[in-house]
């Protein structure tokens, strides 16, 4: 509901404004008498080589053009108002000392609104003005809203955008989470099977992240798990890896077109990188800095399987690095230490 009024406060509200020109003051007076009592801004400009500057900066809701003036006469005027693409819609009364058929006609040609013989009745003056000015604003202010809702679609379009990223990634550490890592999995997968490639999928996991916590608490953890997520990321070097968070302390890869030898590469260099960093842990029963363990798997799907597979051998590989003594990779029975 605030979103439709802010949307509604966007779109101007105009006023009925008048701009005469004519190069007789005393038409000037007159128009400007009969129009006093009405609720609208009047503008009034006796040189026409100025007119059409002078309506561009007021931007009138309707234009009362003289059509007999020195210099230039108010047809030529009217091609003047129509080039203008400020003033091109705004609609334009001319006004004659009598009724002549031709130059009516050729005003009509040239974009004309309505043609008046001065000086019209007060009513019909203010009815005309009214009339021309109504039907101009709610042009101006349906173009507006239109705006306004164009803006609208476009800022919520780019915002579920944005809600969308943020939703497939992990709070804590900026990488992809699990529902996106589901998500991704599931289309290389089928990538995969289409072209008859390799996957490979890496799991790693903090060892002995529970003693980590306990020992510099549960900040202490977040800024591990933050430090561990942006050096595997560094580690995974195509832009079509993608590294999530898997859930907990451990972590998962995604390596398309990739096959063993070329996944165990980038797990030992994710290790490796974890390593380098000696990020201190006094608890670890195999460092005094923090290590990971790492599993992978390789797989060329068939038809009719399912990632499922895949994941399932990879958590058999991380188990037997944990198993191993940990602080290494195992891929498909390949151990180094």
């Amino acid at each position: 509901m605030k979103e439709n009024q802010n949307d509604a406060d966007a779109v101007q509200r105009y006023r009925i404004s008048v701009f005469l020109v004519d190069d007789q003051p005393m038409i000037a007076e007159a128009v400007r008498r009969a129009l006093a009592s009405e609720d609208l801004d009047f503008h009034y400009c006796r040189d026409p080589t100025e007119a059409v500057r002078v309506a561009t900066e007021l931007a009138p809701t309707v234009i009362l053009q003289d059509l007999v003036m020195p210099e230039i006469d108010g047809l030529t005027m009217l091609k003047f108002y129509r080039a203008s693409p400020s003033l091109a819609q705004v609609p334009i009364i001319v006004m004659s000392t009598k009724e002549e058929p031709e130059i009516k006609s050729q005003a009509f040609e040239l974009g004309a609104n309505d043609y008046l013989v001065k000086l019209p009745d007060k009513v019909e003056l203010i009815a005309r003005i009214r009339y021309h000015s109504q039907s101009y604003i709610n042009m101006k202010e349906r173009d507006e809203a239109f705006k306004a809702l164009e803006k609208s679609k476009h800022e919520l379009a780019r915002a579920n955008e944005i809600l969308k990223k943020l939703s497939s990634l992990d709070g804590l550490t900026g990488i992809p989470n699990r529902r996106r890592f589901d998500e991704v999995l599931g289309q290389e997968w089928q990538r995969a099977v289409r072209h008859s490639t390799s996957i490979s999928l890496v799991m790693l996991d903090i060892d002995f992240f529970k003693l980590f916590n306990d020992t510099y608490g549960h900040q202490g953890g977040d800024d591990c798990l933050k430090r561990v997520a942006e050096l595997i990321s560094g580690a995974a070097q195509r832009e079509t890896d993608m590294i999530a968070r898997y859930g907990g302390e451990e972590f998962a890869a995604i390596l398309p077109e990739t096959g063993t030898n070329g996944a165990y590469q980038v797990a030992e260099a994710m290790r490796l990188s974890v390593a380098r960093a000696q990020i201190p842990h006094s608890s670890s029963k195999v460092a005094d800095h923090v290590t990971v363990s790492v599993g992978v798997a390789t797989w060329v799907p068939e038809q009719g399987s399912t990632p499922d597979r895949l994941v399932s051998a990879a958590d058999k590989a991380l188990y037997k690095a944990k198993a191993g003594g940990r602080n290494q990779v195992c891929s498909l029975g390949l151990q180094v230490e």
